[in-house]
């Protein structure tokens, strides 16, 4: 019974040294410096960046034209419907001609009225002038005849201007294509009336060409410095969602769109349509590529955003005098603060230039526990105490 106590005291001595010792190894563990134990961290690689500017906007034709009308008129007859193709100059619609046709005759009799007036007037003219010249008629008989033939001459030219304008009005009531295209709207059915007293009602809208398209989209003013006409644009669209075009910057217009104190450009991206597989109005979804470089250092954007309290100096060597940032390499005797020089970005990794940082380096780019003794661990944009 003696010999089961003294062992149960050995034993007991045993597991407590042996408890004190994971105790111990567990606290250095935690606290340790350069183990990293307390960091999240991730590789020095090279790679390559491409730098891009996203934005939506909408898929129109590149010449769109609205048809219109400048007569007004009731719908007579239909010769074309949507998707129809047509020709520049193909009938698309014609108005019932019945009003202006009878103001065309009306017309035509009141310039024979006028021509009748007139050819009277240079016979009379011309008798008088005779008998001028004999001394059978007075100055002032010539004078009134010569008038009265100049008024018939310029009742001549109003009614045959009159009778032009009614003409041009008749001839608007045939409506016709002034594009080779497809029409993408019509707003009018036959017997509608139509009214052209104040603006041009729109009839047909016509897309010249839908082969070749473009994207009109809004860039926001702190993105658009970066945008040139030719640089290389993907964009997908609702109907395609697994499909991803391509097609270039176009266009950068001049004029800004101030909403809501919020700047934007329109932006105008060229797009080839030639198997017509997108369709006017469809949402695109665009990526514009503004800067690329192949081969280069990166490390995570999380890394530039940690900072940590060291007391060791970071390291500026081979950057220059440009603008720095921080990142913190783990070594074995802790973090390492070190300037580099930062190039371009795709929104997840960061071109990094500094002759400190190699391919294989550690990098700390977050924080895995919580620190004891009074120290405070925060990552990624917060700092570490």
């Amino acid at each position: 019974m003696q010999f089961n106590k003294r062992t149960v005291k050995y034993a007991s001595v045993a597991i407590v040294v042996i408890i004190l010792v994971l105790s111990f190894a567990i606290w250095r563990h935690i606290n340790a410096g350069g183990n990293g134990g307390h960091f999240q961290t991730a590789m020095v690689k090279y790679g390559d960046i491409t730098q891009t500017v996203t934005a939506t906007g909408t898929l129109n034709p590149v010449v769109l034209v609205s048809v219109g009308t400048q007569v007004s008129g009731t719908v007579q007859k239909l010769y074309t419907d949507f998707n129809s193709h047509v020709k520049a100059g193909q009938v698309l619609l014609t108005l019932d001609p019945t009003l202006l046709r009878s103001q065309v005759v009306q017309d035509q009799a009141n310039l024979a009225s006028t021509e009748a007036t007139l050819s009277y007037a240079q016979s009379n003219e011309n008798r008088i002038s005779v008998l001028y010249k004999q001394d059978y008629e007075t100055k002032a008989d010539l004078d009134q005849a010569v008038e009265a033939r100049e008024s018939g001459q310029a009742a001549v030219d109003a009614a045959k201007a009159q009778l032009v304008h009614d003409q041009t009005n008749l001839s608007y009531t045939v409506i016709r294509s002034p594009v080779d295209g497809t029409v993408i709207n019509r707003e009018v059915d036959v017997g509608q009336t139509v009214a052209a007293s104040f603006q041009t009602p729109t009839l047909f809208t016509i897309a010249k060409d839908l082969r070749q398209m473009q994207i009109d989209t809004t860039v926001d003013e702190a993105d658009v410095g970066h945008a040139r006409v030719g640089q290389p644009v993907t964009f997908t669209v609702d109907a395609y969602p697994d499909k991803v075009f391509n097609a270039s910057v176009k266009q950068i217009r001049l004029n800004a769109t101030n909403i809501q104190n919020v700047v934007t450009y329109d932006v105008v991206i060229a797009v080839d349509n030639a198997d017509l597989t997108l369709l006017p109005g469809m949402t695109a979804y665009v990526t514009i590529q503004v800067n690329s470089v192949q081969h280069v250092l990166i490390v995570p954007n999380a890394a530039l955003r940690v900072r940590i309290a060291t007391h060791a100096p970071a390291t500026t060597a081979g950057v220059g005098n440009a603008e720095m940032q921080t990142i913190y390499l783990l070594t074995s005797k802790g973090p390492r603060p070190i300037h580099v020089k930062t190039g371009i970005t795709d929104n997840q990794n960061t071109q990094v230039i500094s002759e400190r940082v190699s391919e294989g380096d550690t990098v700390i780019v977050g924080a895995l526990t919580a620190a004891k003794s009074g120290h405070t661990n925060m990552a990624q944009g917060m700092r570490i105490f």
